[in-house]
């Protein structure tokens, strides 16, 4: 008999400001080094990652040069490749139809994408660490 119960996700209408990392309360009862899923929304990283795809987040995973990275910026979550060097890094789209983000160093990386998976098909699982 299983007795946990549910995690809720909190759902935030587009065009709301999302609370700030910490600040969310859905997260409060998560260790800082515990993976987490989410399920990509949008086209800004096709053709790798398309709407549905579910994304598996490492907080504490190494960001380097080409990782997939999930990023606190301008008070919104963002979901790019992180490119680049110490001094001139910079969160790329691989959608060409979105802008690239420059960032002043990699405190506003959140976590590093480190599996991505199709629902339903366990076979259609890429892992990228």
């Amino acid at each position: 008999m299983n007795d946990k119960k549910p995690f809720p996700i909190p759902v935030v209408p587009a065009g709301l400001p999302t609370p700030a990392p910490a600040t969310d309360a859905a997260l409060e009862g998560c260790s800082a080094g515990e993976s987490f899923a989410l399920m990509v929304l949008g086209d800004s990283m096709e053709p790798e990652f398309v709407e549905g795809d579910i994304i598996v987040i490492e907080p504490e995973g190494l960001a380097t040069d080409g990782s997939y990275v999930m990023a606190w910026l301008a008070d919104e979550w963002i979901f790019r490749q992180l490119v680049g060097a110490a001094g001139d890094w910079k969160l790329q789209p691989l959608n060409p139809k979105y802008a690239t983000a420059n960032i002043p160093d990699l405190s506003v990386i959140k976590g590093v994408i480190i599996q991505k998976s199709k629902p339903g098909r366990r076979k259609a699982a890429k892992f990228y660490v």
